[in-house]
Order: structure tokens, then sequence, then C-alpha cells
């Protein structure tokens, strides 16, 4: 987060990225310049301008930008706008011996290669005395440059918006994200004094209900104890939970006796007789 003047801190800490990074290609001296494309095209010095062009809500973080506030209406946590910034970078310089192509090419490759802008770089643009109240160099959020790609009726309109100011050679760079903050102080919030930790089975009172089950409209509403309840309930509810325990045990041992007594009391089927033999005896035969 930073406050006001993080636009202009920006915008000075490209052009000093760029300025730093044009060597060892360019072996002229450059001079780059936090400006619009002038009208009169500059002939002496090979020239390089960074001019912001249009700021817009970054459209990720519209959503928070809002104050927040407690139920007493202290302010917790100070709104901030999310800015996105565009730059129209132009390279003037002897068209002979292709300058300005020369020096678009330097711009690309410092953008390509430091892409999100240094600390270092932030602390040395914060030296002008104009940006000596910025704290942007305090921002968590690092500015990061991606370049934008226009069609030529896009361009066209880009420049026909800069009023008699002839074409050049340009890059578009779009810096996101720029943080913006109001100047209210929020309140710090309270430390937490006690914490309260319970652990109910499911059934007991007060404890929730188990996920996937709703609870029924005639169950009445049981408040939720506290911790010294809670402490005070467990001997009862562990006595409450061993009861049908229990009576399940005793049901099963009084049926397996049942039929204990069952099998030892049945009395042996008589013998059928069976068919005779020929000397006329019969044979019993068992089943």
């Amino acid at each position: 987060m930073s406050n006001a003047l993080a636009i202009a801190h920006v915008t000075q800490a490209l052009a000093l990225l760029i300025e730093s990074n044009i060597g060892p290609e360019i072996d002229m001296a450059v001079k780059v310049e936090p400006r619009k494309p002038p009208a009169d095209p500059p002939t002496d010095q090979p020239t390089i301008s960074v001019f912001l062009y249009q700021v817009t809500p970054n459209t990720s973080q519209r959503n928070n930008d809002l104050p927040t506030r407690a139920a007493d209406g202290t302010l917790v946590k100070r709104p901030a706008a999310a800015l996105d910034l565009h730059y129209l970078i132009s390279a003037y310089g002897d068209e002979t011996e292709l300058v300005g192509q020369r020096l678009i090419g330097s711009v690309v490759r410092t953008l390509h290669e430091t892409p999100i802008l240094p600390k270092g770089v932030i602390e040395l643009a914060g030296e002008k005395p104009y940006l000596a109240g910025s704290d942007l160099v305090e921002a968590a959020q690092r500015v990061r440059f991606t370049p934008t790609v226009m069609d030529v009726d896009e361009t066209s309109k880009l420049w026909g918006m800069l009023h008699q100011t002839p074409y050049a050679l340009s890059v578009v760079y779009q810096a996101a994200l720029v943080f913006i903050d109001g100047r209210e102080t929020p309140v710090p919030r309270k430390p937490v004094e006690r914490t309260d930790v319970r652990v109910l089975p499911f059934g007991a009172p007060g404890a929730p209900v188990p996920p996937g089950v709703e609870r029924s409209s005639d169950e009445p509403s049981v408040p939720v104890p506290t911790t010294e309840d809670a402490k005070d309930e467990a001997p009862a509810v562990a006595k409450k939970t061993e009861k049908p325990v229990a009576k399940k045990a005793a049901k099963a041992v009084a049926k397996t006796s049942a039929r204990t007594r069952k099998a030892t009391t049945r009395t042996p089927r008589p013998a059928r007789p069976g068919p005779r033999n020929s000397d006329g005896a019969g044979e019993n035969t068992e089943k």
C-alpha cells in the first residue's frame, strides 16, 4: 500500500530503469524523459519519452477497495484504490542510422528481462525532491510491466489524442498493480483474551449436527453449554451412552441361552421300520 504519490513514483522509476539499462549496444548518450512525446522531435540528442497516457481501475481488485468497519463504526481496514497504469514509450533519433529502432530494442529487452520494478530503482527514484513523501518502497505489492498489443486503429486513436504531435516508433506497456491508500488511520484490533475449546460427541446436548443430517422440527433446541457445563455433563453423557450398550449385550446373552436350552431338551425321533428281508425280518433305518 502507498499514498497518492505512487503514480508519479512509478513513472519516474520506469524512466530510471530504462535509462540505466540502455547499454552496452547503444554507444551514445541518450536522454530519457518522463513526459509526453514532443510536438517537435528532438534532433540534437537521441531521446526516449515515457508518457503515462491512461490510468484505469484494476478489474481483479475492484471489489476489495471498500473500507471495513466494526459494529460501532470504527475503521478496521482503510480503503485502497487498485490501479493499472498505461505507458506509451517513444524513441527519437537519427533515422538514417536507425537510432529510434535501436532504442526501442533496448527498451523491450530491459522490460522483458526485468518485468518487476526493482526495489533499488524505486529507492533511487524516490530521491527526487517532488517525491520526498512517497512510500512506494514500503509497498508489499511490486509493480509488474506487461506489453500491450495495439492494432492500427487503436494506435491511430492514441496518437490522435496527442494534438499536433507527429507519430514516432513506440511501444505500449501496462503497469500493475498500484495501490493508493486512504488517509484515515484504522483502529487496531483487540487481542484475543480467552479461548474456549469444547469436544462433544454427536448426539450430546449442545453438540453439532453431523454432516448430512438435518435436525427435526420437533426436536427442542438445546442451548450450547460452556466449557464448565461440558465438564459437568461429561459423566452423565457417558452413563447415557452405556445403557443402550448394556441392554443390547443382555439381550444377546438371553437369546444364546434360550437356543442352548432348546437344543439340549430336544427328544429323539422314533425309528421307522425299513423294508423286510426275504426271511421276514425287518431293518430299522433312521434318517
